[in-house]
């Protein structure tokens, strides 16, 4: 049994919460799932935008269209994940630095945005709030500004001007990684298992690759795969009543002049994607590796949201009820390989409420990497007419903190359409760990 089977058997105990075809006035509902446009970060129409300029658009539109009183809403919990500084899974590398098993969970990182959904929908299962809204969002674009790309370089170098040049060049494409340039705490340097939580999020990718035989040009069709999928739900209007437009403002950066436009579309799809096209692409991450750029998610801005109710509460108030959640799990896995999440998170989830893989209609498994989402896939058997039927991450975007309720977003819709019942989101985490969740339409 390899590292992975041990952790999905270790934490797949006796269901709880077991699915059942009934509705009960304590469920948690979903009342409306929203999002804006996904825009490429650095380049997009939402490079100038702040954060809580795209997520207020989103809470007006939630309370608008349920037709709520705002009076009665219980909590709002919003997530975002990037911030200076080295340790951004101190919990993580803090639990492993104690001697807690892998296989626990600490930290969330990707999947902030839908913990925020089971935070906030278990508020209301125990009965502290009736409403509330769960949040996630991400300026990718907007990320550690000049001076702390610099404060990242020098620690990098000892200020050499070509490498502080060339580090800068480094943070303006991946934001993401800023963290790596950081020294780290003694404590963590010398702990094997806390400092592989800082392993580059590439190098991850490679490694799931290389262990586990996900070759180049599987990787590859994944990606035309997401591309091909995604631009046909654009093309036929599929994400059209998910996505709440925003207004904001685009600065040239030559010019300075500031227009005002509103985002109503998804920036990342590319209809002319090919297999020939991207094997004509350098790996990203090692001279011999896998993972390219066309394989990988992309860097996006953008922001979720749905609106979660007590059953009786939703009645009570006459708001539309889209589907019930079911279950949550999160995972640890090896920080190393943290790609192979879903592949412990989803079996999990399922085993809480007594679910099977052929018991699911649609998974939506976020491709951070075509590596990492090809052995997931592989792994559970997950049907291929079952798996991102709109796209997924590398055709639409990685917005972080904002991507799994993105993804609950999109889903919803497509089980209606579908006259689908039940529904995954899972997602694998930087630092080692999957989460998964389950909901049920109810429309």
């Amino acid at each position: 049994m390899n590292r992975v089977d041990a952790v999905s058997s270790h934490v797949c105990g006796g269901p709880s919460n077991v699915y059942r075809d009934e509705k009960r006035s304590d469920d948690v509902v979903i009342c409306a799932a929203l999002r804006t446009a996904m825009c490429k970060a650095k380049k997009g129409l939402f490079r100038d935008t702040f954060p809580e300029d795209m997520i207020s658009p989103l809470l007006r539109a939630a309370i608008e269209r349920t037709g709520a009183d705002p009076h009665t809403i219980g909590d709002i919990q919003i997530s975002s994940i990037l911030q200076p500084g080295p340790s951004l899974v101190p919990a993580r590398m803090a639990a492993l630095m104690a001697g807690i098993p892998v296989e626990v969970p600490a930290d969330r990182q990707c999947s902030n945005g839908i913990l925020a959904v089971a935070n906030v929908a278990s508020r209301i299962k125990a009965g502290y709030i009736r409403t509330g809204i769960a949040a996630g969002v991400e300026s990718m674009s907007n990320v550690n500004s000049l001076g702390t790309r610099y404060f990242y370089a020098r620690q990098f170098d000892n200020g050499g001007l070509s490498s502080l040049l060339s580090a800068y060049l480094f943070r303006l494409l991946n934001p993401i990684d800023a963290w790596n340039m950081s020294p780290l705490p003694d404590s963590v340097a010398r702990h094997e298992g806390a400092r592989s939580c800082i392993t580059q999020l590439g190098t991850t990718s490679e490694n799931v690759a290389a262990r586990f035989g996900i070759t180049r040009e599987a990787q590859d069709r994944m990606a035309v795969e997401s591309h091909r999928k995604a631009c046909k739900a654009q093309r036929d209007g599929l994400f059209d009543d998910e996505i709440v437009p925003v207004e904001t403002k685009v600065v040239d950066s030559r010019t300075g002049k500031s227009t005002t436009v509103t985002v109503t579309r998804d920036e990342g799809c590319r209809p002319d994607t090919t297999l020939e096209g991207l094997a004509s692409l350098r790996p990203a991450f090692s001279k011999h590796g896998c993972t390219t750029a066309g394989n990988a998610s992309q860097m996006t801005d953008g922001a979720a949201c749905v609106f979660l109710a007590r059953r009786d509460e939703a009645e009570r108030q006459g708001l539309p009820i889209l589907a019930r959640l079911q279950g949550f799990s999160a995972v640890g896995v090896p920080p190393e390989i943290m790609g192979v999440g879903p592949a412990a998170a989803i079996p999990a989830v399922l085993a809480q409420t007594g679910l099977g893989i052929d018991d699911i209609d649609i998974f939506e498994v976020n491709e951070a990497f075509a590596s990492q989402a090809t052995y997931c896939v592989n792994k559970l058997k997950i049907p291929a007419a079952k798996l991102n039927p709109k796209g997924g991450a590398i055709a639409l975007g990685h917005p972080l903190a904002a991507t799994g309720i993105r993804q609950l977003v999109t889903l919803l819709p497509e089980l209606r359409r579908r006259r689908g019942k039940i529904g995954v989101v899972s997602m694998c985490i930087g630092g080692g760990l999957g989460a998964a969740l389950v909901i049920v339409n109810e429309q």
